[in-house]
């Protein structure tokens, strides 16, 4: 069993917690070559690996150039993990992201943050929970000085508006948001469901369909064919996006740009999803 271990507290629990349940661990540590304080980042993963009877190896991972460093990185470090890697994400990551993709007006599938899976075992416990995991099993975590950097939005988040939320509502509001995107879990479900039956190919159908289910059927399948090429973005496309795409679907465009360099054109009443050569540097619609 592969842990993704970065040597916080959380990922450092999750070691433990996973070599306690007599589970056959390697701790991998992914470098992005981004922090000058990596290598002893790895020393103390090296270090806590051997005290736990576990393997341990080190990644590179290569960052691509562009905005949100964060997402970049967490692109890259998926890109070399294994896909059954375990990861040591926690309630309060989850709170988090739901506030991050709540207010990025992402819809019911970015509230759906992190549902529950075998991949996040520790989304049941709290970031004092994996602190005192490390605490009883005599290790030390190491400080990663760039979650203290207020130029990334998630430190923001988590040290000024989660206590905020807290104070103005007087209670622990990290369960709330976790029951919130349960709730949206759920809803996710239910519009899969119901979209099971509806070709997104179909221009008369999704014409027909309800609006919302229409859109949930044409971002299904631009974000599987995102996922199916060789970059792997899974990211669905945005709402402008897809109701360019159901322009087409509707008869009022011939064709749409739709993001990532994707195209969908219709074609007797039937569409089709292509990936453009070159990218488009503006997104386009031809009208019909």
């Amino acid at each position: 069993m592969t842990c993704a271990v970065s040597g916080g507290p959380d990922s450092l629990a999750l070691l433990v917690l996973a070599t306690a349940a007599n589970l056959r661990v390697t701790a991998v540590y992914v470098d992005h070559g981004l922090r000058s304080a990596s290598g002893a980042d790895a020393a103390v993963v090296a270090a806590a690996a051997a005290a736990l009877g576990a393997e341990f190896r080190c990644l590179q991972a290569t960052v691509a150039p562009g905005p949100n460093l964060e997402a970049r990185a967490r692109r890259a470090r998926y890109g070399v993990l294994p896909p059954d890697a375990l990861l040591g994400h926690t309630a309060d990551d989850r709170a988090e992201t739901v506030l991050l993709n709540l207010l990025r007006g992402a819809g019911p599938a970015g509230v759906a943050a992190m549902p529950p899976e075998h991949r996040r075992p520790l989304l049941g416990l709290r970031h004092a929970d994996t602190r005192e995991v490390c605490r009883l099993a005599g290790l030390t975590p190491a400080l990663d000085e760039s979650n203290l950097d207020p130029a990334i939005r998630r430190n923001l988040v988590r040290h000024e508006l989660v206590p905020l939320l807290e104070e103005i509502f007087e209670r622990d509001v990290t369960p709330l948001l976790c029951r919130h995107a349960d709730l949206a879990h759920e809803t996710v479900e239910a519009l899969d469901a119901a979209v099971a039956e509806l070709d997104p190919r179909d221009g008369a159908a999704l014409a027909a369909a309800p609006r919302a289910l229409a859109r949930w059927a044409l971002r299904r399948w631009i974000a599987e064919a995102r996922g199916a090429t060789t970059t792997g973005d899974r990211h669905p496309p945005d709402l402008a996006a897809v109701d360019r795409a159901l322009a087409v679907a509707t008869g009022d465009a011939k064709a749409a740009d739709v993001g990532g360099g994707w195209r969908v054109r219709r074609s007797a009443r039937r569409l089709h999803l292509e990936l453009a050569a070159t990218p488009p540097a503006v997104c386009q619609t031809d009208p019909p």
